[in-house]
């Protein structure tokens, strides 16, 4: 028998996945909060320039984060309200998850 994930259904280890935001940040917002859901650990790195707030939708996708107490970090000192981290120490943490989704 196939199973797709073993953390469904409460079994199995919970994978650490990371998902890093570049161009399409709506959408790697949005997979971001879906992933969650299969009670994975997920963190988001924000990465190489500012998160436009004034897409209604990434705020959106960004407080619900906030509100899941989810880490949201990022290399650019511009955006507020996450977790500055220097793109070295980015690099250092990305080995450590099981899974990188790059958007």
């Amino acid at each position: 028998m196939l199973r797709l994930n073993s953390n469904i259904g409460g079994g199995g280890v919970q994978k650490k996945i990371a998902v890093l935001v570049r161009d399409r940040a709506s959408e790697a917002l949005r997979m971001s909060l879906g992933l969650i859901l299969v009670d994975d650990l997920v963190d988001v790195y924000v990465l190489d320039k500012k998160l436009d707030a004034t897409q209604e939708e990434a705020a959106s996708h960004i407080e619900i984060l906030k509100e899941m107490d989810m880490h949201i970090y990022t290399n650019c000192r511009e955006n507020e309200g996450m977790e500055y981290l220097p793109a070295g120490e980015v690099a250092a943490r990305l080995p450590g998850y099981d899974h990188i989704l790059a958007y």
